[in-house]
């Protein structure tokens, strides 16, 4: 859990931080919508890329609560020191000008798209629990509300692409400029955190978990963050909507890796990991006829 929390809290944030720099010279904006990106850790889909690889579920589970509270905690302090601190006195030395950043309002914006929602739910399984009990909040109230999810993260992309539809088409090679730190990002933080975690012993599952947890970002946040500060046409919104265009078929395609790197790094079944790296058995004595 450690080693997840830092990377995605201290290497993910600076890797993004300086692939937007670097590769984005002369677009502050570009830039800003970028860094969020980098700076919204993945609390959603990692735990389908994490399921698909074959990664540990609990301890995915775990990272996604612990990042959710982090996120409400430092998103609005890492936005003030990545956009308002950081990024106006490198931007000078990279060309172009500054963009100025409400942090009090990205602050409000995190409270609103993060807390709210994770009051409601603590609220509802309180409340729920204590009247129903929790076998029906599990079975029924859950399986019931859980597609709401997924419905209201189809209905927010649906209404930037349409928004943003005519930009794509044209401005291609602003597409392209933007998409190039963010597969960058994506690659990076995968193989650094996957070959980190299997250096320092992790098994297969607990190092997918942690790869997966550290290059997945939470465009959804990303996007609302940007929204709501910046506008919904401004620069910094079209670059976090060009986020979930590149990262999911990135990320389908670092499931394949990391299936793939299984059988070369570890040869030990992933049922049979625990029993690899613990204490061996003592083996029985074997009964020989005419010994005791």
């Amino acid at each position: 859990v450690t080693v997840s929390l830092l990377l995605n809290w201290l290497v993910g944030p600076f890797l993004m931080f300086g692939l937007a720099i670097l590769l984005l010279p002369g677009l502050p904006a570009l830039q800003d919508g970028v860094i969020l990106v980098g700076l919204a850790r993945c609390i959603a889909m990692v735990l389908i890329w994490n399921q698909l690889a074959g990664g540990n579920n609990e301890h995915a589970a775990i990272l996604v609560a612990l990042n959710a509270v982090f996120q409400i905690v430092t998103y609005s302090a890492y936005a003030y020191l990545f956009l308002v601190v950081l990024a106006p006195h490198l931007v000078t030395h990279v060309g172009g000008v500054a963009v100025a950043v409400n942090s009090e309002a990205i602050a409000l914006n995190v409270a609103v798209f993060l807390g709210i929602p994770l009051a409601m739910g603590f609220l509802s399984r309180v409340i729920l629990v204590r009247r129903k009990g929790a076998t029906w909040y599990q079975a029924s109230f859950l399986r019931r509300v859980q597609p709401t999810a997924l419905l209201a993260l189809l209905f927010t992309l649906v209404v930037m692409f349409a928004l943003e539809g005519n930009a794509f088409v044209q401005f291609p090679v602003t597409v392209l400029r933007v998409a190039a730190p963010l597969l960058a990002y994506f690659a990076l933080m995968f193989l650094i955190s996957y070959l980190l975690a299997w250096k320092l012993g992790f098994g297969y599952r607990d190092t997918a978990t942690t790869a997966f947890t550290a290059s997945s970002n939470n465009f959804e946040l990303a996007i609302a963050v940007a929204v709501a500060t910046f506008g919904l046409t401004s620069s910094q919104a079209f670059a976090t909507v060009v986020g979930p265009l590149i990262e999911v078929p990135v990320m389908i395609g670092l499931v394949y890796l990391s299936l793939a790197l299984r059988s070369r790094l570890f040869p030990v079944p992933p049922g049979r990991e625990a029993a690899a790296v613990g204490p061996k058995r003592p083996e029985t004595p074997r009964l020989v006829e005419g010994r005791p």
